[in-house]
């Protein structure tokens, strides 16, 4: 993704049983909001090091480990095939991971209660949607960054009112081969269905998180929490 990765120590959540680590902030002043940020399918919460510095100083950043281990230093949030051409999910281990994160978020607001938005690259987008549309007491945002929104969380959804509280932010490469921009349009489709406040923006690229991105994502962000 194009970010330097590092080995900080981790921190395990005993509620949720998940690992993060807090990124270093250069403010001195009480962080005024949390953004919890998930890795893709492969990769950690390393990957998001130096992204802090782009974002609004007075932020929390939480980066999250998913649960499922694929090699060393390589992590998930379940398991995914694309041998039909179309990804096909292990329903389960992302309903679990799911639940895992709405749990994380409750811990660490338990600690202290900030406004929180989540947000991921690829996989780590499709928590960050599945949590916030299932659970948007839990966050005031999300961040869909060359993800999709699974369709396996329609039954879950909350209700109309409750999910006029939460705003998202679309992010897709207009040459994305892993996940084709065809699904950014379904997601833009599905939240004004559902009647979800969003922002999309489109970028000639593939299927990748670069410094474009997180600019306009930092921008939104500043604007979504004031």
């Amino acid at each position: 993704m194009g970010f330097f990765s590092s080995a900080a120590a981790l921190t395990t959540d005993p509620a949720s049983g998940l690992q993060y680590r807090i990124a270093p902030r250069t403010s001195s002043a009480a962080a005024r909001a949390r953004l919890l940020l998930l890795h893709g399918v492969g990769g950690n919460e390393g990957n998001f090091d130096g992204i802090a510095e782009q974002l609004d100083p007075d932020l929390e950043v939480v980066q999250v480990r998913g649960p499922l281990t694929l090699a060393a230093g390589q992590y998930a949030w379940f398991m995914v095939s694309f041998q039909t051409g179309s990804p096909v999910i292990n329903a389960e281990q992302a309903n679990t991971s799911r639940q895992q994160l709405i749990s994380l978020i409750a811990s660490l607001q338990s600690t202290r209660s900030l406004p929180t938005v989540i947000a991921g690259f690829s996989q780590g987008g499709i928590m960050s949607a599945g949590v916030a549309l299932t659970s948007p007491a839990s966050v005031s945002g999300f961040g869909l960054l060359s993800g999709r929104i699974l369709p396996e969380i329609e039954p879950l959804l909350a209700d109309s009112a409750a999910l006029a509280s939460v705003q998202g932010f679309i992010a897709h490469g207009e040459f994305d081969n892993k996940l084709p921009v065809d699904w950014a349009h379904k997601a833009t489709a599905w939240l004004e269905r559902l009647g979800v406040a969003h922002q999309v923006r489109l970028y000639p690229m593939g299927h990748e998180l670069n410094r474009q991105v997180v600019a306009d994502f930092a921008g939104w962000l500043q604007t979504l929490l004031g």
